[in-house]
């Protein structure tokens, strides 16, 4: 199973940017499609972005980020990467990326290797 860990979160304010990134370990990275979701206070884990595998050549994104979060991935680095950009409260939560070994997919379940998760504050 591949290992996940992320880093680069922190306290921002309304309409900075800050980048995500994503180490992973284990196994083959390009088997596996990638996707970022992500955990508010009292709310359920939701899809946040994702990228396919093995190049990255397609890219996924909920509606609530796209054309401000952009996700990529440096398959040399076993690395992937959320630019977040135009960052907004309601964007506060614990970001997680995750591994789905195969094509890409937006739920959940889907996902069997998760980070630890990485905390993004947002503040106005």
């Amino acid at each position: 199973q591949v290992q996940l860990v992320e880093s680069g979160g922190g306290l921002v304010q309304a309409g900075d940017s800050l980048r995500l990134s994503c180490a992973a370990s284990g196994r083959t990275f390009t088997r596996y499609a990638m996707g970022w979701f992500r955990q508010a206070p009292g709310k359920e884990r939701e899809f946040v972005a994702g990228i396919s595998y093995p190049a990255g050549t397609s890219t996924y994104y909920a509606d609530s980020v796209k054309d401000r979060f952009t996700i990529s991935r440096d398959n040399a680095k076993n690395t992937v990467y959320l630019q977040m950009n135009s960052l907004k409260v309601e964007d506060t939560a614990v970001y997680y990326c995750a591994a789905a070994e195969g094509n890409f997919r937006r739920s959940v379940g889907a996902y069997a290797a998760w980070g630890q998760g990485a905390r993004v504050t947002v503040s106005s």
